[in-house]
């Protein structure tokens, strides 16, 4: 992976075999970022998502594998208790054109993932809500 800070924006490449989430951690802890937008397209050739199941307050996820495109991939840099937390979203579709997509839990780059990270000056932490079962914004 290869980064470039430019004021409050972070252009990231994000490099075959390396896995997206990762690499977003790693840059937020290196940079300090305590609230941030993130951004990003590119070629994974596995991914997991979940998707949120309310009734049981409960993350289920779906694993896939081969050729597809990220045809989005946006979600938060921030905080719980002070420390690192991301929320992120992606949709990736396959050869024939469909797409799946849920709450990211990982992504492995098979040619290249190019990111955008929009820093906020701000922090905002998180708190977990009894009654959703998510962590949620604490403004």
């Amino acid at each position: 992976m290869k980064y470039k800070r430019v004021d409050h924006t972070i252009v990231a490449r994000i490099d075959k075999g390396e896995e997206i989430t990762q690499q977003v951690k790693n840059i937020a802890l290196k940079e300090n970022i305590k609230f941030a937008h993130v951004s990003a397209l590119g070629a994974v050739n596995q991914f997991t998502v979940g998707v949120f199941k309310t009734n049981e307050k409960q993350y289920h996820a779906n694993e896939f594998e081969g050729n597809y495109e990220i045809v989005s991939l946006t979600g938060t840099i921030n905080t719980f208790n002070g420390e690192y937390y991301s929320h992120l979203h992606m949709a990736a579709g396959d050869e024939q054109g469909k797409v799946y997509g849920g709450h990211l839990n990982r992504a492995v780059v098979s040619a290249t993932c190019e990111m955008i990270i929009q820093i906020v000056d701000c922090q905002i932490d998180r708190f977990y809500d009894e009654e959703t079962g998510l962590n949620l914004f604490d403004l």
